[in-house]
């Protein structure tokens, strides 16, 4: 895939890669936990197509992005991409946020809301009290101790069957292999500490919240309590999709998310 890439320099002096593809309105697109901007490979090219120009980011710890070892947050990440946004020359873009990077796109509605046209939260959660957490059977199987079965079960969660029996991969949904053990660390911890609960209802932007109904990895439960906690927010779920609806699903996730950006 071919793109320009770029580096931003955050409020603290970390260094944030990103990268921008396609010429038109500026929609951002932000990925998973521990994830680079490779979590949008399959999807992006479809954004291009369609007269946006794209930019992703590696968050910090991932990537070509400095990998500082200290505390991250959703709310921090939120304000790494406001100086992705600053280095590319970008005022105003419509923003499209999977699993963590729909944590982090919260944040940027709330705490930034005049960068912020369209907001399409995919996958994701309010966090805090009021989210609806994953199965302790899930949290189990993803930490047991052999890695392989592990990593095996969360492909499971990311895909069906009958895609994984059909596409034998590179996978780039199941975290960055370079990224340091720290960094995972501090990846798990930010997102979960996310409670953007009490600011949902100050998010103006207007809202599409997508997910896939077979999510257990984050469950589809938390979909509605976010549509009804932003003003206006529209709620679309995708039949049969685990968590990464947007890639398997591109199909039918692909043309949902544009023609609701096409009305902004």
């Amino acid at each position: 895939m071919t793109f320009e890439a770029g580096k931003a320099v955050a409020a603290d002096g970390t260094a944030i890669a990103y990268q921008s593809a396609g010429a038109g309105i500026p929609l951002v697109l932000l990925a998973g936990q521990s994830n680079t901007h490779r979590w949008w490979d399959s999807a992006r090219a479809d954004f291009e197509t369609a007269g946006y120009r794209t930019i992703t980011l590696d968050w910090r710890g991932t990537g070509a992005s400095d990998k500082p070892d200290e505390p991250y947050s959703t709310r921090g990440f939120a304000a790494d991409v406001v100086a992705v946004l600053d280095e590319a020359g970008i005022e105003r873009a419509q923003v499209y946020g999977t699993s963590m990077g729909g944590r982090v796109a919260q944040w940027l509605a709330a705490d930034f809301p005049e960068r912020v046209g369209a907001l399409v939260l995919g996958c994701t959660s309010p966090g805090g009290a009021h989210a609806i957490e994953r199965d302790r059977s899930v949290r189990q199987a993803l930490a047991q101790a052999d890695r392989e079965a592990a990593n095996r079960y969360l492909l499971e969660l990311m895909y069906t069957p009958g895609w994984l029996a059909a596409h034998q991969g590179p996978y780039y949904v199941v975290g960055d292999p370079e990224m340091p053990a720290y960094a995972k660390g501090r990846h798990l911890t930010a997102s979960g500490k996310h409670d953007a609960w009490d600011v949902l209802p100050a998010i103006a932007a207007p809202t599409l919240v997508v997910h896939g109904t077979d999510d257990m990895f984050n469950p589809a439960a938390n979909a509605p309590l976010i549509a009804e906690r932003i003003p206006g927010a529209r709620m679309v779920l995708i039949e049969g999709a685990r968590h990464a609806y947007f890639d398997e699903f591109r199909d039918v996730a692909g043309p949902v998310v544009l023609d609701f950006l096409g009305e902004h």
